[in-house]
């Protein structure tokens, strides 16, 4: 499962959501989620001047989405992938991992490892630097997003919908973990990864595949505070598997 353009990421993305659904497999909710993101990227690209070139925008999504498509490949024939993700693939053989920490994991390892190296083989050297406004816009296209993330996780966890009238710290949280990760963490990575070797990034990334895999083993184990309000969510969450897909994938056919 390795895509050309973009549409066929999204033609994978919707394989493995349908395979997901049917299968009742948690690994749907990340796709759903990653769907979303792929076609506003996509919408972005068709719009004139939202990018600075649209070309190596769609390159960039490509390169990326097929470091998840092959995590994904991978988990799936048993064979060798990046530790943070493997954390994440595994999440969604466990009963209690809530929705919104398997988003979180999906997130965690993919925009936290993959962009910077995406943006680093699409921008090598010295061209990363003319990459930076096009890979901030990634970081406007989350943000469009949380409030929907936020509607579709309400719906499963109907009490969310009470909390957030309360608190807008589930928005704030979403959004700066989105944001933050890639603005920072990731744009940091890519400019230390592109004027390097092979050889070099190789020893990159395997260091920082070990980092992500740190914040992917908090996501599971936050403490007990929160652990307990989580398997409290957990009991409280509606629906089968298959149920909570369709409401993350519901505008998105």
């Amino acid at each position: 499962m390795q895509a050309q353009t973009i549409d066929e990421v999204i033609s994978f993305l919707k394989t493995i959501i349908k395979e997901s659904e049917e299968n009742n497999d948690p690994m749907g909710y990340f796709a759903a989620l990653y769907l979303k993101v792929t076609i506003k990227v996509k919408e972005g690209i068709a719009q004139q001047n939202f990018f600075d070139d649209n070309k190596r925008m769609e390159q960039l999504d490509v390169i990326f989405a097929n470091r998840y498509l092959e995590a994904y490949t991978s988990y799936k024939n048993n064979t060798s992938l990046s530790s943070c993700w493997l954390v994440a693939f595994k999440a969604t053989h466990k009963f209690w991992p809530i929705v919104l920490q398997h988003l979180l994991l999906g997130m965690n390892a993919h925009i936290n490892l993959d962009l910077g190296i995406a943006a680093a083989q699409v921008a090598p050297g010295e061209s990363i630097d003319n990459l930076h406004n096009d890979f901030n816009k990634i970081n406007t296209i989350l943000a469009d997003l949380v409030g929907q993330v936020e509607h579709e996780l309400s719906t499963i966890w109907p009490t969310l919908k009470w909390i957030l009238k309360l608190s807008k710290k589930l928005d704030s949280f979403l959004i700066n973990f989105s944001m933050e990760l890639a603005r920072d963490g990731a744009w940091k990575f890519a400019t230390e990864l592109a004027p390097l070797n092979s050889n070099d990034q190789h020893t990159l990334i395997l260091d920082r595949d070990k980092k992500v895999t740190k914040i992917a083993d908090l996501i599971i184990h936050p403490g007990w505070i929160a652990s307990t309000l989580f398997k409290i969510i957990r009991l409280g969450e509606r629906g089968s598997v298959s149920e909570k897909i369709k409401i993350l994938n519901s505008q998105m056919k």
